[in-house]
């Protein structure tokens, strides 16, 4: 991140997903992802707010001299289809966004480890995650963090060609 602040210090706290900071960067994020994934069919999946409230999960945001530079949330899994496939006690980290200009600075990187800390925090043992394949910054960022990669779990095993999932143990 270029500027005067780029060397501020990075502040990471829970703030409401139905926020607008937190709908300004979701925005973002899904504009980006519609450019890299302009064909027929490609979606955003959903977080619902209740899937990220206190003892469910959480959703952070992540500034910078009080500029919001990125966000990312956990949900613990509940569905039985999906725990069955994934095992007990499994989060999955979701909506992961850095701002462009933001990036190869560290904000994604210790992001990831406050969600990992949140998650250890609601006794989670295992993460999962999905992310595309034409996310080579994010690939690269979760595999540098311990994350390797797992067949397609539910909603993504529709979207098997671009998606890449993965998992961490805690």
């Amino acid at each position: 991140m270029a500027g005067p602040h780029a060397d501020a210090p990075l502040d990471i706290a829970p703030e409401p997903i139905t926020g607008p900071v937190a709908g300004a960067l979701i925005a973002a994020l899904n504009a980006e992802l519609s450019a890299r994934y302009p064909e027929p069919g490609a979606t955003h999946f959903r977080l619902d707010a209740d899937e990220v409230a206190p003892g469910n999960g959480a959703f952070l945001v992540v500034r910078r001299a009080d500029r919001p530079i990125g966000c990312g949330a956990l949900r613990t899994l509940r569905d039985p289809a999906l725990l069955a496939a994934l095992g007990p006690r499994v989060g999955e980290l979701k909506r992961m966004y850095v701002a462009p200009e933001a990036r190869g600075h560290g904000v994604g990187r210790a992001l990831l480890a406050r969600l990992e800390d949140e998650a250890r925090a609601l006794g989670l043992a295992r993460l999962v995650l999905e992310t595309g394949t034409r996310q080579q910054e994010a690939l690269a960022l979760y595999r540098r963090a311990g994350f390797a990669e797992i067949a397609p779990y539910g909603e993504y095993a529709a979207s098997s060609t671009t998606s890449v999932c993965m998992a961490k143990a805690l």
